[in-house]
């Protein structure tokens, strides 16, 4: 690659990325494809931080999904335990210790297809006093339309995390019970509502090389590019479809970490499931490919994640420090971000009536 294409790629987010671009960037001497990685990287981040999230879960099991990776899917058994959605007092109380562990994001998962309105009041007032504590905050509760989005943004949600998972050729092998399509329609509803994307996929599920460079793809696509993207290596569950699938090559998920950051150059890359079975050694190179984001505590929804003491002792070898973030609106940011959503509602509503008339 020239220096002036080089430097185009550090300048400016791309949406129109080619698979053949992306297959030669796999393609690349390992050591060629991190500096370039490293470059971009630096171009848009301090190299040495990194953003840090603990995501719990606030509704465990019996997700009507298929998904054939997640132990809680309905359809496998998994020896979890169904759990109803967590009291809000309990969620605020593991929140205060995500911040006093270091985090800057909390994040909370429920096992739906999409929330019912009367748990969606619930988890309103979780963002809402979450967000109090000064954490940003961040949801994955399956499909939304439009008016739950809209109420989740008024609740002050910061970020939607709703992964793609794979290619859309590899999707159908992966889960059967919702499209791709719905996939990038809850996506493109979220951001319509104003709240930033968290998005990315699952890797070592059996897909082929050209399924990883066709999920980046998609991912890039997105316009604006997912504020975080999590890559995550299949934690393999017993009694899941995928218990026995071949392992991933760890150096072929650093250079999917790597073609991230270069294709993704703005976007926090997040070094998500998978990290504890993943050595130091693995993990100091995915923050070299360019990941520059974390989950942070003992667990990922049900599975392990190394403990936030392992995770500093780990910051100080590497000399990494927490991204220092500003996380909460004030009040009157609030009061102004409402009344801008009201205004637009209310304007939308004088266009419809006025189209009515016009019809009359």
């Amino acid at each position: 690659m020239t220096t002036a294409a080089a430097s185009a790629n550090i300048a400016a987010p791309r949406h129109d990325w080619t698979l053949d671009e992306i297959n030669v960037l796999f393609a690349l001497p390992f050591n060629d494809l991190l500096f370039q990685a490293q470059q971009v990287h630096r171009a848009h981040f301090d190299a040495n931080a990194v953003q840090v999230s603990t995501l719990l879960s606030i509704k465990t099991g019996a997700c009507p999904e298929d998904c054939k990776y997640c132990p809680q899917s309905g359809h496998y058994n998994t020896q979890l335990e169904k759990e109803k959605l967590l009291e809000i007092e309990k969620v605020v109380t593991q929140a205060k210790a995500a911040k006093e562990a270091g985090a800057s994001r909390f994040c909370m998962g429920a096992a739906w297809r999409s929330p019912r309105d009367k748990d969606l009041l619930a988890v309103e007032e979780m963002v809402r006093q979450v967000k109090a504590l000064g954490l940003e905050t961040c949801m994955t509760l399956g499909m939304v339309d439009g008016e739950q989005a809209n109420r989740l943004a008024a609740a002050g949600l910061d970020y939607y995390n709703h992964n793609l998972d794979t290619s859309p050729d590899y999707y159908g092998e992966i889960i059967t019970t919702r499209t791709y399509s719905d996939r990038l329609e809850t996506l493109a509803t979220v951001r319509e509502a104003g709240m930033k994307v968290c998005s990315g996929g699952i890797l070592g599920m059996g897909e082929g090389a050209r399924d990883r460079s066709a999920l980046l793809q998609e991912l890039a696509k997105l316009s604006p590019h997912p504020e975080s993207v999590p890559i995550n290596m299949l934690v393999k569950v017993p009694g899941t479809p995928l218990e026995d699938v071949e392992d991933l090559d760890p150096l072929e998920f650093i250079r999917a970490i790597a073609v991230a950051r270069i294709m993704l150059p703005q976007s926090h890359v997040r070094l998500s499931a998978g990290r504890e079975q993943m050595s130091e050694s693995t993990q100091a190179l995915a923050f070299m490919a360019g990941a520059n984001s974390i989950f942070y505590g003992d667990k990922l929804l049900t599975t392990g994640n190394p403990q936030a003491e392992r995770d500093r002792a780990l910051f100080a070898k590497l000399g990494l420090h927490p991204e220092r973030r500003t996380t909460c609106e004030d009040d009157d940011t609030h009061a102004e971000r409402l009344a801008r959503q009201a205004e637009q509602h209310a304007r939308a509503e004088r266009v419809a009536a006025l189209a009515v008339d016009a019809s009359v």
